[in-house]
Formats: C-alpha cells, sequence, structure tokens
C-alpha cells in the first residue's frame, strides 16, 4: 500500500498530517513515500527536513521514549516572535521534526552581550548536559558556558562559564563538541583566526562535564581554518569532522566540510594523502554545496541507525531564497547518509541530496 505523507509548517511549528487531513502543504515542501514490506517500512525523504531555521544543530536521543532532540544556535527567524534562545526540535526518524519550544527563557548573564551559538547537548550521568558558546561577530573575548536539564525538553539550568578565549589563550573559542572516552569526557572546541595560538583544540572535563580542571592542558588537533568540530570512534580510528569557508554570506556562503582521521584521540588527524590537519589548507572533503543548498556544514555527531547506516545532520541554505526578513541566514537542517570506503567516510557525490532518497530506519 502506498501512502503519502506531508510536512506542513504553521506559525514556527512543523506538523506532520496524512494527506486526506491536509488543507494546504506550505513551509518545507519535504515529503516522504511510505511502502510497507515484509519486515520494515521503507520511507524516503528529500531536503530539508526542516525549515525555516535550525543553524549548527546537535542531536540528543531520549533512551526512554526513543525520541531524537535536535537544538539549534539562537535565531529570529523573522516571523515576529523575536529571538528563538536554542530551539529544541523533536523526531522519532531524523526526517520528521517538530518545533516544541527553546532551551532558556533568557540568556545566561556571565557576558554583557552576544548571542547563544553552535549548542551541544549530550546525555551524561542521567542529565541533559548542554555546551554553548557565547559570542558576537568578531568577538574579542567569546567564551564557552555549561546547562544542564534533566529532560531533553529542557529547562536547561546554567552553570555558567567554563572559559573564555583570554583564559584559555585560544581565539575565537567557540562551537563545543563533547567526547566521552574511556569513562573520561573531554571537550573540543575552536575556529576561525590567523593568530599565533589559533586552532581546533581539547581538554579535560571532571567527572560531571561542567568544569574544566586545568585550563593549561589543553592539546591541538586541527589549524585555525577550521570549526565547528566533531570527532566521531569507528573502529580503531578517531575521526575529525570540521567544516571550512563562510558560514553566514547567504547565498555567496562558502561552507563546506572536510575529514582527517588518527588512531589517537589528541591526534595526529591526517587526511587521506597523509596531510596533517594541524597545517592549516588540509582535510579529504566529505560535503560541499551546490546548485541547491549552499553554505552546507556544521555537522552534527554522526547518528547510526537500526540498520546499521550512519546519518549526519547540518545546515544549508538555499541561495534563491538565503535569508528571512530581518535579513537573518536561513540556515535550514538537511540530512544525508554516510557511506564508509576503505574506512573512509564519505557523502554521495560530496554533496547535499537534492532528489527522493531512502530515509533512515528507526524500530
Amino acid at each position: 500500500m502506498l501512502q503519502l505523507t506531508l510536512l506542513k509548517y504553521c506559525s514556527g511549528v512543523l506538523y506532520l498530517c496524512l494527506l486526506s487531513s491536509c488543507k494546504s502543504s506550505s513551509g518545507s515542501g519535504a515529503q516522504t513515500i511510505q511502502t510497507t514490506g515484509a519486515s520494515v517500512k521503507k520511507t524516503t525523504y528529500i531536503n530539508p527536513v526542516f525549515e525555516p531555521i535550525l543553524a549548527d544543530p546537535t542531536v540528543v536521543r531520549d533512551l526512554q521514549n526513543k525520541l531524537f532532540y535536535a537544538y539549534g544556535t539562537a535565531d529570529n527567524w523573522g516571523d515576529g516572535k523575536g529571538q528563538r534562545l536554542v530551539s529544541i526540535l523533536q523526531s522519532k526518524d531524523l526526517v520528521h521534526w517538530t518545533w516544541i519550544g527553546t532551551a532558556f527563557s533568557a540568556k545566561p548573564n556571565w557576558k554583557s552581550e552576544g548571542g547563544i551559538w553552535a549548542p551541544d547537548v549530550v546525555l551524561l550521568n542521567g542529565k541533559y548536559v548542554m555546551y554553548y558558546a557565547y559570542s558576537t561577530w568578531g568577538d574579542p573575548n567569546p567564551g564557552i558556558g555549561v546547562a544542564v536539564a534533566d529532560k531533553p525538553e529542557g529547562p536547561f539550568i546554567d552553570r555558567g562559564k567554563l572559559f573564555d578565549s583570554k583564559s584559555i589563550d585560544v581565539p575565537n573559542s567557540i562551537d563545543p563538541y563533547f567526547f566521552r572516552e574511556k569513562s573520561h569526557n573531554y571537550l573540543f572546541w575552536g575556529s576561525f583566526s590567523d593568530a599565533a595560538t589559533q586552532g581546533t583544540y581539547g581538554v579535560s572535563l571532571d567527572n560531571d562535564g561542567t568544569q574544566v580542571p586545568d585550563l593549561n592542558k589543553k592539546f591541538k588537533v586541527a589549524a585555525g581554518d577550521f570549526e565547528a568540530v566533531v570527532i566521531h570512534k569507528r573502529k580503531d580510528y578517531y575521526y575529525f569532522i570540521g567544516s571550512k569557508g563562510s558560514c553566514c554570506e547567504g547565498e555567496k556562503s562558502s561552507y563546506h566540510v572536510l575529514v582527517g582521521r588518527s588512531k589517537n584521540l589528541m591526534g595526529p588527524y591526517l587526511d587521506r594523502e597523509g596531510r596533517d590537519l594541524a597545517q592549516r589548507g588540509n582535510g579529504t572533503l566529505l560535503l560541499k554545496g551546490n546548485d541547491k543548498f549552499v553554505g552546507t556544514g556544521h555537522t552534527s555527531r554522526i547518528i547510526t541507525d537500526d540498520q546499521g547506516n550512519d546519518w549526519l545532520l547540518y545546515h544549508a541554505m538555499d541561495p534563491k531564497r538565503p535569508r528571512v526578513s530581518t535579513g537573518g541566514n536561513r540556515r535550514m537542517l538537511l540530512l544525508d547518509k554516510v557511506i564508509w570506503t576503505e574506512d573512509w567516510p564519505r557523502i554521495e557525490g560530496e554533496t547535499s541530496s537534492v532528489i527522493a532518497k531512502e530515509a533512515p530506519i528507526f524500530k
């Protein structure tokens, strides 16, 4: 039996509805075709999977209800509702997303001005822990804070600043990413800079993940032409996934994603040509833009479905409609499958999919 469903976008919320009950299909225009087989239900999807905006996405799964929660940079959607302080989306399948609220009701108060950018949310010791950047454009001293919630829906209670650029001596200290290795917690971070201390770094966290015991024990893994770090462990390798180029220049955005790997969490991370990511200009291409999507980058962590397939969520813009009414970048949420070849990740065509693709499968 063939069943057609549409995504309906109304008043800032994404709804899933049957064709027979939908009165309109305004909004994303994404569609899902479902075919029921003997054992699994196969679906297809078309990018984007959510719009108008979910920039710098991070995704965590609630182990109790099996739902996914995605969080993104605080943004004004241009719909008259003002700044959304870290939007929260909910999904059962990574394809159909519903906006359910925000992580914060007010900005954390440890910095006088700036936006809440690039959150990373993980489940740690029974709590949902959010690492976030606090920065303005061109900020000489941005920083990274941490907040904690009992549920993925929040509310997240701020625990304050972990560090800022001056205290840890890393310029443009934004884009946090949590990684746990053998019961030990690490935070990776860093963004574009030409300064002598530029780069993506890692540092140890305490057992609760809410403090840095020693700011002096940081280690560098990539150069300052990368940002939006993701570290992924698979088999014998740690993979560094990061973005380069301009994230936020509308249709001129040049964001793209590159990768390297290492047998040691602390590096060195090398690309397929054996070049060290700690030196500028290196990295193997994983994802770039195309005629339909530009500014493709800042990925989530890799998510594995129930069939063993790996997936990445990330943001991108339509070059024909790159901004919302406020002038802000209309960074939509996209999804693509990660294919492994000779223990290297790749995305089909090294670019965002623009036609119907088989969707993730979750039971």
